[in-house]
C-alpha cells in the first residue's frame, strides 16, 4: 500500500503513527500541498478533494480522510473496538476532531508555522484561539477522568487527537494549563512502537 502525505501535516502524521504502533507496512510518498502537489491532474483521479493524506491500496482503490484511513487500517487491532457503543465513542471523538479540535489548533498552527504568521493573516490566527482552547478544555475534563479518551484502552480516537495536539504549541496553545493532557500524551509517547513527528 502506499500512503501519500507531509509528515508534518498531523492528518497526515497520525496515520504514519498508527501504521507504527500496529507495524503495518507501506511507501510512503511525500506530498508538498505548499508546490501545489495535490492539485495536479494525477493526484485528483486519485482524490478529487485534492487533499492528503490518501491511502491507495495494492489493488487501485483509494482513501482520503484521515480518520476514515485510521479505521480501515486498524479494523480488527485492538484500536478499534468492536462493540458498537465502544465504537460510535471512538467515532463521536473523532469527528469532535475535526469540527471542534482541528479548524482551531491546527489552522492555526498552519498560519504559524508554515505560513510565518504573516500580518494578514494575524488576526485569523489570533481568532483560533478561543475554540483551541474549548477544544483543549472538553478533552482535558474527559482525561481527568481516563487514562485515553474513551476509556482505559488507547484506541484510534487517542491517535486522531494526538496528531494536532502534540503541537498545538506551534499555534500559540499554551499545555500548562491541561496537566491531564500533557499525561496523555507521555502516555501515548511512551507506547514501545511510537514514531515522532519528522
Amino acid at each position: 500500500m502506499k500512503i501519500y502525505g507531509d509528515l508534518q501535516s498531523g492528518n497526515c502524521y497520525k496515520v504514519k503513527l498508527l501504521c507504527a504502533l500496529l507495524g503495518i507496512e507501506h511507501e510512503w510518498i511525500h506530498v508538498d500541498i505548499l508546490a501545489g502537489d495535490t492539485g495536479n491532474s494525477e493526484f485528483l483521479a486519485k482524490n478529487p478533494n485534492g487533499k492528503i493524506p490518501l491511502l491507495e491500496l495494492d489493488d487501485g482503490r483509494c482513501l482520503s480522510e484521515s480518520n476514515a484511513i485510521l479505521n480501515y487500517l486498524a479494523a480488527g487491532s485492538e484500536l478499534l473496538p468492536q462493540d458498537r457503543f465502544a465504537l460510535a465513542k471512538v467515532q463521536q471523538w473523532q469527528f469532535f476532531e475535526q469540527y471542534s479540535h482541528e479548524p482551531y489548533i491546527a489552522v492555526a498552527r498552519f498560519i504559524a508555522k508554515y505560513l510565518g504568521l504573516p500580518d494578514d493573516r494575524r488576526a485569523d490566527y489570533e481568532s483560533k484561539q478561543q475554540g483551541g482552547h474549548k477544544a483543549l478544555a472538553v478533552m482535558e475534563a474527559q482525561l481527568q477522568e481516563t487514562p485515553y479518551l474513551t476509556g482505559e484502552q488507547l484506541t484510534t480516537a487517542d491517535v486522531a487527537l494526538y496528531g494536532y495536539t502534540h503541537v498545538a504549541h506551534e499555534g500559540g496553545f499554551d499545555l500548562t494549563h491541561y496537566p491531564a493532557i500533557q499525561a496523555w500524551l507521555k502516555r501515548i509517547a511512551a507506547h514501545p512502537k511510537y514514531v515522532a513527528m519528522a
